[in-house]
């Protein structure tokens, strides 16, 4: 598979681009990663260096691309954290000329805006035009929970509410559904996700509905959702199956944590992980929910 992954870069760690680009390549696929910021690190560090690239910069590595004549190659477009609507604008005229050229090719988008405990914490503006104009656009959407309900305008707190708040999303656009980062009250149907010990990843789709529960480590270190967005696509794209991708997914980001976790680190360890990444262990069953 060939991916253009439209996203941020760091120097030092693993978020965007930097976390995106080795496992996708890592499970065997060409990626053509096109950055929109180069950092020095990740902003959670609350100070760094290097440059914002500029929305017609962007658009210009793209046009590159597109000079190859080899845009009908993608068979998907991948993007993360959008910092400013006018490079929302530049990755959405991409998905477009992928489209044209490919038809069969799906855009990916992690609709990064908060989480819980943090609230919003990107730009005014950027969730309302994540809502209203991009996710409409894409095919494959990985919300967390936090982001979930501002999608869908409501507030979950059952199995059932999440699932129906998929439900709203999914009528707006995009087909799979990928939850991470769900507690419920209820847990679902394993009934583990309200003991706040473990956390439930939901995935959705035109042929049902599933859930993974994992434990919940004591770590939130940033890049997870950016691997875990690149994985889902990867292993959904290739296997078909929305159950079989949530297992291989899950399974290697909280090998990617474990690994993370032993190792005393704010930076998520994807060389370490790297074997769980090629090869997941499925530690995970998917269970359905309808």
């Amino acid at each position: 598979m060939k991916i253009l992954s439209i996203q941020s870069s760091v120097a030092y760690g693993h978020v965007g681009n930097s976390a995106a680009v080795f496992p996708l390549q890592r499970l065997g696929h060409e990626v053509w990663p096109v950055i929109t910021v180069h950092f020095s690190n990740h902003t959670g560090y609350g100070a760094w260096r290097g440059p914002l690239l500029a929305p017609d910069d962007v658009a210009e590595v793209i046009a590159g691309i597109e000079d190859r004549g080899v845009l009908g190659e993608a068979d998907a477009v991948l993007s993360g954290y959008q910092g400013d609507p006018a490079v929302g604008a530049v990755v959405l005229d991409a998905v477009a000329r992928v489209k044209a050229a490919n038809p069969d090719a799906v855009y990916c988008c992690d609709p990064v805006m908060g989480d819980v405990g943090r609230g919003m914490f990107v730009r005014p503006g950027i969730p309302e035009f994540m809502r209203d104009q991009v996710v409409p656009a894409a095919d494959v959407i990985t919300p967390n929970h936090f982001e979930l309900d501002f999608l869908a305008g409501t507030t979950t707190r059952t199995m059932a509410q999440v699932l129906d708040a998929v439900d709203a999303v999914r009528a707006t656009g995009p087909r799979d559904v990928l939850v991470t980062s769900v507690i419920t009250e209820d847990g679902g149907a394993g009934g583990a996700g309200g003991e706040g010990d473990s956390i439930d990843v939901v995935a959705v789709s035109d042929d049902g509905a599933w859930a993974v529960t994992t434990p919940l480590l004591p770590i939130t270190p940033n890049g997870c959702g950016d691997v875990t967005a690149a994985l889902y696509l990867a292993h959904l794209r290739t296997t078909g199956s929305p159950a079989q991708a949530l297992m291989a997914t899950t399974s290697s980001v909280f090998a990617v944590l474990e690994r993370t976790l032993e190792a005393g680190t704010r930076e998520i360890q994807l060389v370490a992980a790297q074997d769980e990444i090629a090869s997941p262990p499925l530690r995970f069953e998917a269970r359905r929910l309808r």
